[in-house]
């Protein structure tokens, strides 16, 4: 099924809806690999709450955009800004990109990264770097999209040690 929708800008008005992606989602992506504990005390308000939170620090070219269909409304966000970790190789970093499991394969996803790779480029960035869990079955989009592993690390989430794989680009890049 093909979903109408656009993406634009978020705004704060955006964090409840970002927030019950962002909870949904890790729900249905991350069941079987985080602890289920983790998974299931994650709540829509906690998670809004830590959006408005954060908004109170953003770091340097920070950029949040959202994928927005007329009946249900936000279904997906992306966002980026300058690395977060001082010994990266890469420049930029999409911090996050997630949608409802109905509207996955459908495109909205690339389109949301490549909004984020826009915004990067266009402050001057020539590299990009996301983490992902190394058993996410979603890690093979960032391949599809060209992402090249440059780097490993053990996380924990929930009092489990995870592996993370960083993947990186070179900026710009071109899509269709």
């Amino acid at each position: 099924m093909t979903w109408e929708y656009h993406i634009r800008a978020a705004t704060p008005d955006d964090y409840a809806g970002i927030a019950k992606v962002h909870v949904d989602s890790w729900r249905a992506t991350y069941r079987g690999i985080v602890p289920d504990s983790f998974l299931d005390q994650l709540t829509y308000e906690g998670s809004e709450s830590g959006w408005r939170q954060s908004a109170t620090s953003l770091p340097p070219h920070y950029a949040m955009f959202v994928a927005e269909t007329p009946t249900n409304g936000i279904v997906g966000f992306a966002n980026g800004g300058h690395v977060r970790s001082s010994d990266a190789e890469s420049e930029g970093e999409l911090y996050a990109i997630y949608l409802l499991p109905s509207y996955q394969r459908q495109g909205i996803g690339q389109q949301l990264f490549y909004r984020v790779v826009q915004h990067l480029t266009e402050h001057g960035y020539r590299s990009l770097l996301i983490w992902v869990l190394k058993d996410n079955p979603a890690r093979f989009f960032y391949e599809r999209l060209g992402g090249t592993v440059i780097r490993e690390t053990t996380i924990n989430i929930g009092g489990q040690p995870l592996t993370e794989l960083g993947y990186n680009w070179t900026l710009p890049l071109t899509h269709s």
